[in-house]
């Protein structure tokens, strides 16, 4: 069986504190892989910059001068760090039999790989990194990223519990996600939907090499809200129960108010008007809210934006490549 060609790729945003440490474990894994004879000699690492504002771009540019298996893009601007690894997979869909996605900090376990690489060649097409626990997390981040997952489900989104981006996909998974054009990505909940025979590899998470998380609550959130509402509209059919639910209580309070006024028993207030006005605004603003939610999703994919733009790679364009060796 000829050995598959691996593109590890590694999405990259102000990482240049941790970036000249974690690119020897990187490499040496790679040529550790290489020597086992489980993957091609034409394998590689391919960094993406993720319109980084430090050195992390002249660090990959750096690297790529001095190893043969670093290459490197860099996006125009900050897209995010999913749009990010998209960029890296679909270039490396042209190269490559497999990838596997990785952060830059060095928290997952990069000898998971050999695992991963090895369920590949059993046939699997798409193997997920999954955390055994959560021991290096606050007990504030575990019950938040743990609840996450089970939100998540919960909300018909199917996504792989504690299993973030550390996932290996073959070229023909990546041949058919690459038929999803929608804007608004969550990869944890997308490929699953892309289907294809898969397994998880387990695995212990480490501190950061170095440097600092660029994912704090905020993001957390914003990432979670970003998953529910790609992948299912289950919130806006919580919002109709709950105006059904609503509804129901209302008509039993007009009862009672009715009937109380005929005996009689009404008294003059404005406490409970003011709890119901204000309990009704609060519903309706949610729901108005979570609605447009969904409308400004549909007006970014109308529009039918890039996901990303290349602005530069580390090696030469093959177009441009024969172009200057004609002329």
């Amino acid at each position: 069986m000829e050995k598959p060609t691996l593109y590890i790729v590694i999405p990259c945003y102000n990482e240049q504190e941790v970036l000249p440490i974690t690119k020897d474990l990187f490499l040496n894994k790679i040529k550790e892989l290489v020597n086992l004879e489980k993957i091609s000699v034409d394998s590689r690492i391919l960094f993406v910059n993720d319109g980084s504002k430090d050195n992390t771009w002249e660090i990959i540019q750096k690297i790529s001068k001095e190893s043969e298996y670093f290459k490197g893009i860099s996006l125009s601007r900050n897209r995010g760090h999913q749009n990010a690894l998209v960029a890296g997979l679909m270039t490396a869909k042209e190269k490559a039999d497999i990838t596997i996605s990785i952060d830059c900090d060095g928290q997952d376990d990069i000898n998971a790989m050999n695992e991963m690489v090895d369920a590949y060649l059993d046939g699997c097409e798409v193997v997920y990194g999954v955390r055994k626990k959560r021991t290096t997390d606050t007990a504030f981040k575990r019950f938040t990223a743990e609840g996450f997952y089970h939100i998540m489900n919960l909300l018909g989104a199917e996504v792989v519990f504690n299993h973030a981006d550390y996932r290996l996909l073959s070229k023909r998974v990546l041949e058919e996600f690459s038929e999803f054009k929608e804007v608004n990505l969550f990869l944890r909940g997308l490929i699953p939907l892309v289907g294809f025979k898969s397994t998880s590899v387990y695995y212990d998470r480490a501190e950061r090499a170095a440097g600092e998380s660029h994912y704090p609550l905020k993001k957390m959130l914003s990432l979670a809200f970003e998953g529910i509402t790609s992948l299912s509209v289950k919130p806006i059919k919580l919002i109709i129960e709950l105006g059904v639910l609503i509804s129901m209580i209302s008509f039993i309070g007009v009862i009672w108010a009715v009937v109380s006024s005929i005996q009689g028993k009404t008294i003059v207030g404005w406490a409970s008007t003011v709890c119901i006005v204000c309990f009704m605004g609060g519903v309706q603003l949610l729901s108005l809210g979570v609605i447009g939610e969904y409308i400004g999703k549909i007006y970014m994919e109308v529009k039918q934006r890039p996901r990303y733009i290349i602005s530069e790679k580390t090696w030469a364009d093959e177009r441009k490549k024969e172009k200057d060796e004609r002329g």
